[in-house]
């Protein structure tokens, strides 16, 4: 259904089952999938591929041109998966010709209000941004990424995987896969364990992290000592291996732990 007062460009290509709000904007190169609900007072616009029940609040902004002087009118395209919600006044802008011409959002995150994913970001699946979090472009997050309130993420950033990035974090280099991040500029002090445990994890799984997050952080090696003894003591290990894999590919640097503080173990 789509309510009388909203402006939907003829060549926009809505599933029939797509409800659109009143004064809702629909451009002409948008896609939207079966049971989306783009709500009142939305902008979707751009070369914007909505998959199957997205659901975006009122006042969000979606597909819309980066805020990048360099950006020279390029057909950049933005993707948002299955089941994503976008809450209010959200922003997410599509991508660049630096940057591969796409950003993409993963199935069912939570965008809560006024976040922002920027031009040229890959987020992963089931990631929640938390109010006015906000992401620089070129960044990638992995899946199960939980990000509080009013983080900050710098351009060309990588997040790993179940990291969880406390409020207020303000994130320079690259956060491990596992752990979680706390100040300005951000430093990991532990692992998000009480969300490893809600994604199933068993209990050996999460002391093999533990144990190589102490060795790369708590134990005064160099990085490259430390992931050199990782790889020996845990040849199949597939976390330990995401990891070493991780910050051996990191070109931005990893985020540091904080000397002598305890570590910290919970994603609550």
């Amino acid at each position: 259904m789509i309510h009388a007062s909203a402006i939907v460009d003829s060549h926009a290509e809505l599933d029939p089952s797509v409800e659109v709000g009143p004064y809702a904007i629909i451009g002409a190169n948008v896609k939207a999938g079966a049971g989306c609900i783009i709500g009142p007072h939305t902008v979707v616009t751009g070369h914007t591929t909505l998959g199957a029940k997205v659901r975006i609040f009122q006042g969000a902004s979606v597909g819309e041109i980066p805020q990048d002087l360099k950006y020279a009118g390029e057909p950049g395209r933005l993707e948002v998966g299955d089941g994503t919600v976008i809450r209010e006044c959200a922003t997410l802008h599509i991508g660049t010709k630096d940057g591969g011409m796409l950003t993409k959002i993963g199935s069912r995150c939570l965008l809560m209000a006024y976040s922002h994913v920027a031009h040229d970001c890959l987020v992963g699946d089931r990631v929640i941004l938390a109010n006015c979090s906000a992401l620089a472009g070129h960044i990638s997050v992995g899946d199960d990424v939980i990000m509080s309130g009013q983080v900050g993420v710098h351009q060309f950033t990588r997040v790993g995987t179940h990291a969880f990035l406390s409020g207020g974090s303000l994130v320079t280099q690259d956060v491990m896969p596992f752990c979680i991040t706390q100040g300005d500029r951000a430093k990991v002090v532990g692992i998000n364990a009480v969300g490893l445990r809600r994604h199933g994890y068993g209990a050996e799984r999460i002391r093999a992290i533990r144990a190589a997050f102490r060795t790369i952080f708590r134990e005064g090696r160099r990085l490259d000592q430390a992931l050199a003894l990782l790889v020996e003591q845990y040849p199949e290990q597939a976390d330990v291996q995401l990891m070493i894999e991780f910050a051996r590919s990191s070109k931005r640097g990893m985020a540091h732990a904080r000397r002598g503080e305890p570590d910290v173990e919970s994603g609550d």
